[in-house]
């Protein structure tokens, strides 16, 4: 049997969910026969010795945020000839960057939400080109980290970022209901509908328990549910992600549905959304992260 190990932890904002997410995994692999050896990142130094050590046949890529999900570990890994889970380098970086994956979107049919891309220094001494309301998050941050809904001058005061170089996307506000859909092995199953208890589906709003409804099937029209399917196997498809993905979407009746962002390597804590999706398709949890490492792949240097 393959030995795996788990990589978690890292230096993002997402550092807890992550090691949640790697829990859930390593016990996981452990009731499916493979030897698995997890690993609590904190310094890539670290890494190059476990990894000496421990020889793993796959590595499972359980790191959220950045240098989990930009390209960094997947580079990393390409450059040992280490086969890993998830997708690859190229397809990580796209999806971490909000406006990159937006962009791939667009070309490729899917509706997006007006947006201008900035550096906080500047959005602080211009403001944006985007009328109220809007939404400002992080370029390149995941789990709702950092993100504001600007509707008026109030809360534009209220707005603040540590350092003036922070990227920032500022995009149109779309109202309606917020939804999330799984790709799995390029097939979407499902459309779940997100009903917070707060005002915004944000980091506490999606990790804690009785924060957030999950209506799955989600009630919306048929015609809505079949395009938001198809926008996240589009979404997937261009940007060459392999296995898994999950993209957010908003919906109203005047605007249909508009793609928001991609998570290239999505939760698997127990209130995340992937596992929950997959077990409507018929896919245990224990078989998911089996099947991703019998899938791993590391980019060939031929």
């Amino acid at each position: 049997m393959k030995k795996v190990m788990v990589l978690k932890g890292g230096f993002s904002a997402e550092r807890e969910v992550s090691l949640v997410s790697g829990a859930g995994v390593e016990q996981a692999l452990r009731q499916k026969g493979y030897d698995v050896a997890g690993f609590d990142l904190k310094d890539s130094g670290a890494l190059i010795d476990a990894l000496r050590r421990e020889k793993p046949d796959v590595v499972f890529n359980a790191l959220h945020g950045n240098w989990g999900e930009d390209g960094a570990v997947q580079a990393f890994l390409d450059m040992l000839q280490i086969p890993y889970t998830h997708s690859g380098m190229k397809a990580s970086l796209l999806g971490m960057d909000k406006e990159l994956s937006r962009q791939a979107a667009a070309k490729n049919g899917v509706r997006v939400a007006e947006a201008e891309r900035l550096l906080y220094g500047d959005y602080k001494s211009r403001g944006t080109k985007i009328p109220y309301p809007y939404v400002l998050k992080p370029v390149c941050d995941g789990s709702s980290v950092g993100v504001f809904i600007v509707r008026n001058d109030a809360d534009r005061q209220a707005v603040s970022y540590e350092r003036d170089d922070v990227e920032l996307l500022c995009e149109k506000y779309i109202a309606g209901k917020e939804l999330t859909v799984m790709v799995w092995k390029d097939t979407a199953y499902v459309v779940t509908e997100l009903r917070p208890e707060v005002a915004f589906y944000d980091y506490k709003a999606k990790y804690t328990e009785g924060m957030t409804r999950h209506i799955l099937p989600a009630e919306i029209p048929e015609e809505a549910a079949a395009t938001a399917r198809r926008y996240a196997e589009t979404v997937h498809r261009a940007l060459g992600c392999r296995m898994v993905s999950r993209s957010d979407f908003r919906y109203n009746a005047e605007d249909g549905v508009v793609f928001l962002e991609i998570n290239t390597n999505p939760g698997l804590t127990p209130l995340s959304l992937v596992p929950e999706q997959a077990r409507f398709a018929g896919i245990s949890y224990e078989d998911l992260c089996a099947e991703l490492v019998e899938n791993a792949q590391c980019r060939s240097r031929k």
